[in-house]
């Protein structure tokens, strides 16, 4: 099983670090994206964004206070599918079709996030961790 759980950690954050590249190699075009989509200090938020995914990627990835991991995912992801994904706004149907895909794709991680930060705070035998859980709950 704790084989089961690394291998699932490893192809989890694989999607935090590709993004988190991008916001790191495109940052003036994600800051300009983000602009358009009305998000405010946007050439900061990009780089918070790509801070949190690194941060968390890694976190999960290594398994050192992967909670804490987990819920900087999450801090991550729910604002930027609420402000950058707000398919309610859109009019045009393949355009509200796109980004709904978007908003339930990071609304969907981020509850797998809170899953794993269940999971990380509620199981006493964690295996392939490097630490404990930082919360107990």
């Amino acid at each position: 099983m704790d084989v089961v759980v690394l291998i699932g950690r490893i192809l989890f954050v694989l999607l935090f670090f590709g993004s988190a590249m991008g916001h790191f190699t495109q940052t003036a075009s994600m800051t300009e994206y983000a602009k358009s989509r009305g998000v405010p200090a946007a050439s900061v938020a990009v780089v918070v964004g790509g801070i949190l995914q690194v941060l968390g990627g890694l976190s999960v990835l290594l398994g050192v206070w992967a909670d804490l991991g987990a819920l900087l995912l999450v801090v991550f992801l729910v604002p930027t599918a609420v402000l950058m994904h707000a398919f309610w706004n859109e009019t045009e149907a393949q355009a509200k079709q796109m980004e709904q895909v978007q908003f339930l794709k990071d609304m969907s991680l981020a509850g797998a996030s809170l899953m794993l930060f269940g999971f990380v705070t509620g199981t006493e035998d964690l295996g392939l961790m490097i630490t404990g859980p930082l919360f107990s709950l």
